[in-house]
Formats: structure tokens, C-alpha cells, sequence
């Protein structure tokens, strides 16, 4: 067994598709509520339900997905043609979700809501499956994470920047979002064409076939990815929070509505610089350690928020650097942590089932960021919070916000990094683990 990552040509190959898919997940939970908001008279309690009816859709589809991707076979292997042909209608889901009609109203948010979560969730599964059996050892696996979630927050910036430069003060005509959509049809199908031209596929070290439900049983009894899952449900929800409100707190708690699109490219900015950080970190302490203390740090940083006002954006903006670095480690190190949750499975089943773990993983990730904005908006609702940015706000609505934007946040990362701190497979308990990985194949 060796802990050598593959080069780093075949890694940027790799890590292409995650450009475009980056720039569906940020507009899609940041941009798109409040743009739907403003312009098509929607409120943000019935928005926030169509994004939690989204994700109990996704409770179906998820294990699915995963299911399908550790299942079907062709010339290009497991991960690579199912991740293929998912991109097409990823990209047409994206397209019309982004640049909607003048008429436009909730049910074609939900249908196209459906639609691009179905996409993308069937593009990330064997996607992320494909770089988890990629990159074999502790540390090539946060290596090769590093390269993926570098190339998310490419993404991601890309997606800040777009709707911003476009202008999304109106929902007519080539809008910010409309950029976006735009992008996205062209890059994702060009960007999953190259990387499966690229890089090979995988060795499967599959012993044997599981039954759907004799694979659950394995699941539910693998204790570190439960152990995993849990931190990273409550890390997740804790990020999300301060993701869906951070357009109305510039605009309204700072009352600095033209300095959202720079703020969030900052924030991003900082994050790119932060992904080589965690790969240093991880190296010197262990993965599980290193996400500990940037969550450790990121409870102290964020709270600072809670007691900023009205026009007190430079210190916002140092927030927003010192966050944005931490941000790195919580993209670079879970991903990495949990491809190795997966090998344990892999042990003890005979079966290497990557996609069904990554369908869990995917659930999760959908399900914070929907328990986040069907319990966040329908709050500010009841304290009297308007949507429309250019309404004037009560005091209580400005406290509302503020409590639920930076101190919320603080709780479920302390719970997580309670069950992170003490996490069992570090990187000698891996070895050993790779080692009957492969000695039974």
C-alpha cells in the first residue's frame, strides 16, 4: 500500500467538473432565494418550503443514485459514464432554474428545483465516489480533496461574481443570473468530457454484492461514518445558517447592500488560501484534529459578528477573511475523512460501495442547508423581517437577524467538534485498514 496521490496533472483533470457544479450549489442557496423573492412576489417562508420539499425528495433519490453508481457497469467503468451521462440534464436544470420567465411562480421553482437536484445529485455521487477510490492513502486523499474543493471555490467565486456583475435588480433580460445559467450549460458538459477523457477509472476491490438492505445493515454499523456523519450534519447546518442570511445581514445589519458581492468574493478568496493550510495542518496533526481546531477557531472568530452594527464593515470584512480561511479546512478535511470511514465498510462487507456513501454524505449536505432556510426564514418571518432589501427593517427584525446569523451558528459547531475530537481512525489506524483493503482482492 502507498500513500502516493496521483499526479497532479491527472488531479486538475480530476477536479475540473467541480468548477461548474460549484457554480449551481452557491446561487442556488445564497442568490436565488432572494432573487426569487424580490421579483416574482414570492415570501421566504414559501420559499424555504419548497427548498426543505426539495431535500425530502432527495432522501429518495440519494441512496438511489448511490445505489446505481456502485452498480452499473460500461466501458468506462462504474463512476465515469454514470457521472457522464448525468451532465446534460444537470446543465438544462440549471439553465432554466437560473434564468427564469417574468411569469415564473412556485411551481415552476419547484419543478426546476426538482429537476436540477436530481442533476446534480446524480453528477456529484459518482463523481466524488470516483476521487474517493482515486486517491487511496490518509494523506493523498486530502490531497487530492485539496485539488476538488480548490477547484469548488474557483466555482464558487465565479458564481459571486457573475450575478453581481450581471445586476439581479431586475428579472428581465441577460440578469446576473442568467450569466450564470448560461456558464454552467457550457462548462459542466465541456469539464466532465475532459476529465473522463483524462483520468482512468478506479479499482474496484469488491468482493462480493450486497443486497440493498444488507448494505444498510453494514451502514448503520459502521461506527466511524456514523460517528462522522453526526459532526458533520451539525457542522454543516452551523455553516449554512449565516449562508442563507448573508446577503440580508450586509444589506441590512451593516446597511451595506453594494458591498455583498465583495465581501462574499473575499470570503471565497480567503478560503482557496485556505485549502493548502488544512493540507499542512492535516499533515502535522491528522485530519480529524486539524477540522477540530478550525472549528474551535471559527466559533471565536464568527461570534465577533453578533456585536457588529450599522456600517461597521471593516471588521466585518476581517471576519470574513479569518472565516473564509477556516472554510478551507471544512471543504478539504470531512470529504478526506470520510473516504476513509468508507474503507472500514469495504472491510467488513466485502463490498466497496463508495457512491451509497457518498449518497449519505450528499443527504446530509442538502438536509443542513434545507433545515437552515425551512427554520431560519419562517423565524425571521415571525419577528417581522421583510424580504425586500430596500424595506425598512423593525429593531427587533435587526436582532432577530443578528441572534440567528452569528450566534446560532456556534452550538451545533461546539456539538460537532465534540464528536470529532476523539475520532478513532487517525492515519496508523487507516494503514492497517488499506492494508486488508487490498490483501483481499
Amino acid at each position: 500500500m502507498t500513500d502516493q496521490a496521483p499526479a497532479s496533472a491527472r488531479l486538475a483533470f480530476y477536479a475540473l467538473p467541480a468548477i461548474p457544479m460549484a457554480a449551481i450549489a452557491l446561487p442556488f442557496y445564497i442568490v436565488l432565494p432572494t432573487f426569487y423573492a424580490d421579483h416574482f412576489a414570492m415570501s421566504l417562508a414559501t420559499i424555504g418550503a419548497v427548498l426543505l420539499g426539495i431535500r425530502l425528495i432527495d432522501a429518495v433519490t440519494d441512496p438511489l443514485f448511490g445505489w446505481l453508481s456502485d452498480r452499473v457497469r460500461s466501458r468506462f467503468g462504474r463512476r465515469r459514464f454514470f457521472f457522464l451521462i448525468s451532465t446534460p440534464l444537470t446543465a438544462l436544470a440549471a439553465f432554466m432554474l437560473f434564468w427564469p420567465p417574468q411569469d415564473a411562480g412556485v411551481g415552476y421553482l419547484a419543478f426546476w428545483g426538482v429537476a436540477l437536484s436530481i442533476g446534480a445529485t446524480w453528477s456529484l455521487l459518482p463523481y466524488t465516489a470516483w476521487g474517493a477510490e482515486l486517491a487511496t492513502g490518509y494523506q493523498a486523499r486530502v490531497k487530492l480533496s485539496a485539488w476538488r474543493e480548490g477547484a469548488t471555490l474557483v466555482g464558487s467565486l465565479i458564481a459571486i461574481t457573475l450575478p453581481f456583475v450581471g445586476g439581479l435588480d431586475t428579472a428581465a433580460g441577460f440578469h446576473g443570473l442568467a450569466w450564470i445559467a448560461v456558464f454552467i450549460a457550457v462548462a459542466l458538459p465541456l469539464a466532465g468530457v475532459l476529465a473522463v477523457a483524462n483520468v482512468p477509472e478506479p479499482v474496484d476491490f469488491s468482493r462480493r454484492k450486497l443486497s440493498l438492505r444488507e448494505g444498510f445493515r453494514h451502514l448503520r454499523a459502521n461506527g466511524p461514518f456514523l460517528r462522522l456523519a453526526s459532526a458533520f450534519l451539525l457542522n454543516s447546518f452551523a455553516n449554512a445558517i449565516p449562508a442563507s442570511l448573508f446577503i440580508y445581514f450586509v444589506g441590512q445589519r451593516l446597511g451595506a447592500p453594494a458591498m455583498q458581492g465583495p465581501l462574499l468574493f473575499t470570503y471565497f478568496l480567503c478560503a482557496i488560501a485556505g485549502v493548502p493550510l488544512a493540507v499542512a495542518t492535516a499533515k502535522r496533526l491528522g485530519k480529524h484534529r486539524a477540522w477540530c481546531f478550525a472549528m474551535i477557531l471559527a466559533c471565536a472568530v464568527f461570534s465577533v459578528a453578533g456585536f457588529l452594527g450599522e456600517g461597521d464593515v471593516l471588521a466585518f470584512t476581517v471576519v470574513c477573511v479569518v472565516t473564509g480561511l477556516l472554510l478551507g479546512f471544512d471543504l478539504t478535511l470531512p470529504p478526506a475523512i470520510q473516504a476513509d470511514v468508507i474503507d472500514n465498510d469495504t472491510v467488513s462487507s466485502g463490498e466497496q460501495r463508495s457512491g451509497l456513501y457518498f449518497a449519505a454524505w450528499s443527504f446530509i449536505t442538502k438536509l443542513a442547508v434545507a433545515l437552515s432556510a425551512g427554520i431560519v426564514f419562517p423565524l425571521l418571518d415571525l419577528a417581522g423581517f421583510i424580504g425586500d432589501q430596500t424595506a425598512t427593517q423593525t429593531p427587533e427584525a435587526l436582532t432577530t437577524l443578528t441572534a440567528l446569523y452569528a450566534f446560532l451558528p456556534i452550538l451545533p459547531k461546539l456539538a460537532a467538534i465534540a464528536l470529532m475530537w476523539n475520532f478513532s481512525l487517525d492515519e496508523a489506524a487507516h494503514q492497517r485498514l488499506r492494508s486488508s483493503v487490498e490483501g483481499k482482492t
